[in-house]
């Protein structure tokens, strides 16, 4: 069954007497070089646990239990499970969930999975997805803000998140999520994929972005809640200054933040989106020893 086909897909839908929802960001692909490509480009090892989020009916699905061990998929549409039921049929390695990802405990439930599984708790998990544009962000911060040691996270996303994900330090896409994902991981812009591919159509292309996450962090750091405050704060304005944005942010003297800038050997009058996650680690090291 090819799940990009057109009236494939419309067959489906029509037999389950259902469309597409515009509030869950639903956009099908209908070009099979794409999930192909997006599964190849986890470049993980076969023996993974893999979590998918948002299968829709299942063409990126079938893609991942051909290659790995066993997949996860959370759909939050509880239109869909029925239809994945009939085109997964063939896969005995996948679990579907019916849940809004935001509202799971994904470390709990991939623990049980590898305990149903009889696979030891260490064993590898990465995220391969086809992300709706409308929650990108929240989904990423909650994946690797849950504690679970990925390996990566393969994701499609549009095409200027993308950009915002890998943008370097001084540019204008580079912001808040950059830093923070950059904290965890090195991220890479893969290829993009046109908005022909999906039905509906988008407005706008995607982007597939690999995030690679540190099995070890490179960075020591005194106080992460501290961190990601000092990295939310200097780009929630980005017109001020780091000096005047912090003040704000963290309640502190201007007196007490420009010393702690000029420790750190940066100018109180440069821009939080000149600073690198490096530079973001050691000026809240520094803030840590005088809050």
């Amino acid at each position: 069954m090819d799940l990009c086909n057109r009236s494939v897909i419309k067959s489906l839908m029509d037999a389950a007497g259902i469309g597409f929802r515009k509030d869950l960001g639903q956009n099908f692909l209908v070009s099979p070089e794409i999930p192909r490509r997006l599964a190849e480009e986890c470049r993980e090892d076969p023996n993974c646990l893999m979590l998918e989020i948002g299968p829709g009916i299942g063409c990126l699905t079938t893609h991942l239990a051909d290659r790995f061990t066993h997949v996860v998929a959370i759909e939050i549409d509880k239109r869909l499970p029925p239809i994945l039921e009939q085109t997964l049929a063939e896969h005995d390695n996948v679990t579907v969930v019916c849940a809004d990802v935001l509202r799971t405990d994904v470390p709990a439930l991939l623990a049980e999975t590898k305990e149903r599984l009889g696979l030891p708790a260490d064993y590898p998990v990465a995220v391969c997805a086809n992300l709706p544009y409308y929650i990108t962000t929240p989904i990423l911060m909650y994946l690797i803000e849950s504690g679970v040691p990925f390996s990566s996270i393969t994701v499609m996303v549009q095409s200027e998140v993308a950009d915002r994900l890998v943008a370097g330090a001084g540019s204008a896409e580079y912001g808040a999520i950059t830093a923070v994902l950059g904290y965890y991981g090195t991220c890479r812009r893969l290829f993009t994929v046109p908005a022909g591919c999906f039905v509906p159509q988008p407005k706008v292309h995607s982007a597939v972005v690999r995030l690679d996450l540190y099995p070890t962090s490179p960075y020591d750091v005194e106080n992460e809640k501290l961190l990601f405050s000092v990295i939310k704060g200097a780009f929630e304005q980005r017109r001020k200054i780091l000096l005047n944005a912090l003040s704000s942010a963290l309640s502190m003297s201007k007196e007490s933040l420009t010393a702690a800038i000029e420790q750190a050997g940066l100018s109180p009058q440069i821009r939080g989106e000149k600073l690198s996650v490096e530079q973001f680690v050691t000026l809240s090291n520094i803030l840590a020893t005088v809050r």
